[in-house]
């Protein structure tokens, strides 16, 4: 096990241009651009996560890192080579749009291919050691992208990318994705639906986007029959539903499949400020999940334990939520407050929603 938790960033990834949209709308005809002309999918709740560790002096107690873009030969691996000839060819003609909701401007095919490089070197540095655990702060997402299309800010699959380059070296045989993003991770889970090696595990909130995408029926096909776990739940179902989840589902799964290393893909967007969600979580929510991951790392893969930045679309919670998860991640307590979190808690699911919640999760774990 290596020494410090890794930090790996690069501020070109916060150049990356998201479109003119409106939260998930273009923006055109009745649509009004967002106010002072911001992003859907904004660099600003990445940037104040990282000023916050600056200011707190977390940031000064890791290991800070980046990396070069992924090679070529790592993007192919994942995505077809018509959809990579297309995406280069439109970003370095102005920008556009090839898929749905995932708008990209001038140059974003090279900050993608650098998003997904932070990933890769982050698996890499665990995987060798040089790292206890690591985060990547990744921009633009990745979760969703499709092998050959684009979905919900997603570019490129960071996740899939980095995974996969460290298999085809023998870095590892067996990789588990955990995905606690509000969103579906459909990307994530088609790219490995036919595969046995790589378990794929998303919670998140029930038909939220895609919408009709990531039904508990949804478990693999062929060899990966079995090794891809939706978990979805019910809007508002709060900290304890992350909870429960993790205890009933999440753990017991990730132990039974004892992965070489365990990835996450770190969306703080089911928080309780989130535009993009109805699930009331809190920073002390993503702290929680990452100290039981933790626990099962050290349990299952010599602590390797990976998380790579996905959504999140307030710019009040994100670098609290952030904080908590990297803190926890490294161990370290600054003595910084979360100023959302009383309000957060004051707001979670009565004793009724909670039971009822738990009720559909033991369904899933028992079916399991």
């Amino acid at each position: 096990m290596g020494g410090q938790t890794g930090f790996w960033y690069d501020e070109k990834c916060f150049w990356h241009s998201g479109g003119n949209y409106a939260l998930v709308l273009p923006v055109g005809g009745y649509v009004q651009p967002q106010a002072a002309g911001g992003l859907a999918e904004s660099p600003e709740t990445k940037r104040r996560l990282k000023n916050l560790m600056e200011v707190s002096g977390l940031l000064s107690q890791l290991d800070i890192r980046s990396a070069p873009p992924a090679k070529d030969e790592d993007l192919h691996r994942i995505h077809t080579n018509d959809y990579l000839a297309e995406f280069k060819r439109l970003s370095d003609s102005g920008g556009g749009e090839l898929g749905e909701h995932a708008p990209f401007g001038q140059g974003s095919y090279e900050i993608a291919a650098l998003s997904a490089g932070l990933a890769k070197g982050a698996v890499g540095a665990v995987l060798a050691g040089e790292q206890r655990n690591a985060y990547a702060l990744s921009r633009p997402p990745g979760h969703h992208c499709l092998a050959s299309k684009p979905m919900g800010f997603c570019v490129l699959a960071n996740i899939a990318i980095a995974v996969e380059a460290h298999l085809a070296a023998g870095a590892a045989n067996k990789v588990a994705i955990v995905d606690w993003d509000v969103h579906h991770g459909n990307g994530t889970e088609a790219i490995f639906y036919e595969r046995g090696d790589v378990l794929t595990i998303s919670m998140h909130q029930d038909n939220n986007f895609p919408p009709a995408s990531g039904g508990f029926e949804a478990r693999g096909q062929g060899a990966g029959e079995g090794f891809n776990i939706n978990i979805p739940l019910q809007p508002g179902g709060g900290h304890d539903a992350y909870s429960y989840a993790m205890e009933r589902i999440v753990v017991p799964q990730v132990c039974a499949f004892a992965p070489d290393i365990i990835v996450v893909a770190s969306g703080f967007d089911a928080s309780g400020f989130d535009p993009l969600s109805r699930m009331l979580a809190s920073s002390e929510t993503f702290a929680m999940m990452t100290r039981e991951l933790m626990a099962v790392a050290d349990e299952t893969c010599d602590g390797r334990l990976v998380l790579v930045h996905e959504g999140g679309y307030s710019e009040a919670a994100v670098p609290f939520c952030g904080h908590a998860t990297i803190a926890a991640l490294g161990g370290i307590d600054v003595g910084l407050k979360d100023p959302t979190l009383e309000r957060f808690q004051r707001q979670q699911p009565n004793e009724r929603m909670r039971a009822l919640q738990r009720t559909i999760i033991d369904e899933m774990a028992e079916a399991i």
